[in-house]
C-alpha cells in the first residue's frame, strides 16, 4: 500500500540574496519607510480605517518600486528567488515573464493586527522583512482546503506541518517569504513596543 500526497502548497522561505552588508541595505529601507508614513497623509488615513493603529502604503503608494532606487533595488534583488519559486511550482511561463506589480509598506506598531486576506489579481505574493523586534509575529497560513473538510477530525496535536490546517513562519530581519497569491494568510496582533516592518509585494505574468 502507498499513501499519495497531493495538491501541495508551496511557501518558499530564504534569506534575501544580496552583495555588500544586509543590515546597511534594511537601515536605508528603514528610513525611507518611516519617512514615507510622515509624507503619505492620504496613506494615513486609508490606514485609519482599514490597518488600525498601523501604517500602510497598500492604499496609496503601491508601486514603490517605480519611485524609488532603494525598492527598485529590492526588486532586483528579488528575481533569483522568484525564479526559483516559479521553478518550484513548475509554473510554464513560456515566452511570458513575471513582474512586480504592487510593492508596498507595512508599518506595525503593538496590538496592530493583519487579519486573515489573500492578494486578488496576483499570481505570486510575498514579504520581506526589513525590521521585527524579538516577540514580533510571524506569518500565519491557512489550509485553503479548509472549508471543505467536512465530518474530518481534529488534527493531533503532534501533527507534522504538512498536516496542520494552519501554519505560522516566523518572522526575522532579512528574511523573504514567497506564496501564490490565492493562499490565504494573516498576521496576528504585535505584543511588542518596537515597530514590526515589512514590505509587501505581488507579481503577475504577463
Amino acid at each position: 500500500m502507498t499513501v499519495h500526497s497531493l495538491f501541495p502548497t508551496l511557501v518558499y522561505a530564504a534569506p534575501l540574496l544580496q552583495r555588500g552588508d544586509a543590515r546597511e541595505f534594511n537601515r536605508q529601507l528603514v528610513l525611507e519607510c518611516r519617512q514615507l508614513r510622515l509624507d503619505d497623509a492620504g496613506g494615513r488615513r486609508w490606514s485609519r480605517k482599514n490597518y488600525p493603529g498601523g501604517y500602510t502604503s497598500y492604499g496609496s503608494v503601491h508601486r514603490l518600486q517605480t519611485v524609488s532606487p532603494t525598492f527598485e533595488s529590492l526588486r532586483r534583488k528579488l528575481e533569483r528567488h522568484i525564479a526559483a519559486f516559479a521553478s518550484a511550482v513548475e509554473w510554464d511561463l513560456t515566452g511570458r515573464e513575471l513582474a512586480m506589480t504592487d510593492c508596498w509598506v507595512n508599518i506595525m506598531p503593538r496590538h496592530t493586527v493583519h487579519s486573515l486576506h489573500l492578494h486578488p489579481n496576483s499570481t505570486l505574493s510575498g514579504t520581506y522583512y526589513v525590521q521585527v523586534p524579538p516577540g514580533s509575529p510571524g506569518l500565519k497560513f491557512e489550509d485553503p482546503r479548509l472549508d471543505r473538510f467536512m465530518a474530518a477530525p481534529p488534527r493531533k496535536t503532534s501533527a507534522g506541518r504538512e498536516a496542520r490546517p494552519w501554519v505560522t513562519f516566523p518572522a526575522a530581519a532579512g528574511q523573504l517569504l514567497l506564496f501564490e497569491s490565492w493562499l490565504r494568510h494573516e498576521v496576528a496582533p504585535n505584543p511588542v513596543k518596537t515597530e514590526r516592518i515589512s514590505i509587501s509585494f505581488n507579481y503577475h505574468w504577463l
